[in-house]
């Protein structure tokens, strides 16, 4: 996550980049994307494209990038990027 992290540029940013191996989060959020087209390229146990704005371990808004026929959101992933997050800010 650090180098993902870094490659992004986020030093020094409100942003926080958090790994989940045991897709313990993800499925607390319910988003675990489990549609069969991603799930066979991408395995199990992924989430979906999502932002989440959290302020004091409180949860102010949560922004999935999905669609019908599109359960990844790579159509329109536009929620779930920095414009769409901070759009509910």
């Amino acid at each position: 996550m650090q180098n993902w992290a870094k490659s992004q540029r986020t030093a020094l940013t409100m942003l926080t980049f958090l790994g989940d191996p045991h897709s313990e989060l993800t499925k607390a959020l319910d988003v675990e994307l489990t549609d069969p087209g991603p799930v066979d390229v991408l395995g199990a146990g992924r989430c979906k494209r999502f932002a989440m704005h959290v302020v004091d371990g409180e949860i102010k808004a949560i922004n999935i990038s999905e669609g019908p026929g599109d359960p990844a959101g790579d159509k329109d992933p536009s929620a779930s990027l920095a414009d769409g997050i901070m759009a509910t800010m």
